[in-house]
């Protein structure tokens, strides 16, 4: 039985002492980050060998945003813009979610090809003025409508391509004025505020298969913890929201939350979240998480093989060079949306 923890490895090759122990521990999935990639054929080969060492087709994570958020980039993999750029390259939104879902869809074949079938995006934060830079150009557009087309545009790209999009960072980043990898931020507005503006494009998202969670004190909803670790966030996810696919935490290793990675675990598990990731691929700190984490069972079970079942394993078909050339032309405003065929009726 698998365990409900997302798990990360040290280098591009997995060592003896790795598959001895993942497949001990035995992770629900695992996360790749810049420090595991080299080229396509190794990638490839890291994530047959990550499952072999489970003895199963286990999920494998990569945050590849585009922009500052891409941990699969040039030489080998085409560099992706931020967030923004979608909205500033037509100044109109229509063409922008054409453009949004054409780069979800070629992100999605990029890591298919690789092994790798979720992504940890779209980010569907929406910023607010002085907010922390954290989000920045990752924000799609400036506005609750808008980001929620555009997010939602980037995640029927990836779904169309076999890769799971995972709608982050729950209940909202954009308002936060620190960044939650370096401290705890604290949310002070009401409720009605955020309802508006923060919630708005999680609520439109809300039949996503995958989110993840903020480390962000919302004191409208639990004046005291990070809605990682609160049951009264998770249960306004719930709820409120109307999420009801797997929810995973944002990493526990972030300085926002405290205690040590055992304490981190238990709490974000506790509060309702399915799974917890843990990415530095550091031995001794993955034992302290395993030790927080018991088995994926129940509710949190049902909802991460209903996730897995939304994986399509026969892509949309692409003609991969059209593709990449339409995006390029799209972005760089030589193209309109009403300009030639849209990449779903492309010819494989």
């Amino acid at each position: 039985m698998t365990t409900a923890a997302i798990l990360g490895c040290a280098g591009t090759v997995l060592s003896a002492d790795e598959r001895a122990f993942f497949a001990d521990a035995q992770p629900w999935g695992f996360i790749l980050f810049r420090r595991n990639v080299e080229s396509p054929e190794q990638v490839l080969r890291l994530t047959s060998d990550l499952r072999d060492a489970v003895g199963r087709d286990a999920p494998i994570l990569v945050d590849q945003e585009g922009g500052r958020v891409q941990r699969l980039g040039p030489p080998h993999w085409r560099k992706y813009p931020p967030g923004e750029a979608f909205l500033k390259a037509t100044n109109d939104p229509l063409a922008a979610r054409e453009l949004a879902r054409l780069g979800g869809r070629l992100m999605a074949h990029d890591l298919k090809a690789v092994g790798i079938n979720i992504d940890c995006a779209p980010v569907i934060d929406v910023p607010t003025p002085g907010a922390h830079d954290i989000i920045g150009d990752r924000a799609y557009a400036q506005d609750p409508a808008t980001v929620a087309q555009i997010g939602r545009a980037v995640a029927e790209g990836l779904l169309a391509g076999g890769v799971l999009p995972v709608i982050k960072h729950m209940p909202g980043h954009g308002r936060a004025f620190a960044d939650s990898h370096k401290e705890l931020p604290t949310v002070h507005a009401d409720l009605d505020a955020l309802d508006g503006w923060d919630f708005a494009p999680f609520k439109a998202l809300s039949d996503m298969p995958i989110g993840m969670t903020a480390h962000i004190v919302f004191t409208a909803v639990d004046k005291k913890r990070p809605a990682t670790q609160s049951k009264k966030a998770i249960k306004l996810v719930r709820e409120h929201l109307g999420f009801g696919g797997l929810l995973l935490s944002d990493d526990l290793c972030m300085n926002a939350l405290s205690g040590n990675l055992t304490e981190r675990a238990q709490k974000s598990l506790k509060a309702g979240c399915d799974l917890v990731i843990h990415w530095t691929g550091d031995r001794a700190e993955m034992e302290l998480v395993m030790a927080g984490v018991g088995k994926l069972k129940g509710g949190a079970k049902r909802r991460a093989d209903a996730a897995l079942a939304r994986i399509v394993h026969t892509p949309e078909p692409l003609d991969l060079a059209e593709a990449q050339d339409r995006f390029d032309a799209l972005l760089a405003g030589r193209l309109t949306a009403a300009q030639g065929p849209d990449v779903g009726e492309a010819q494989a």
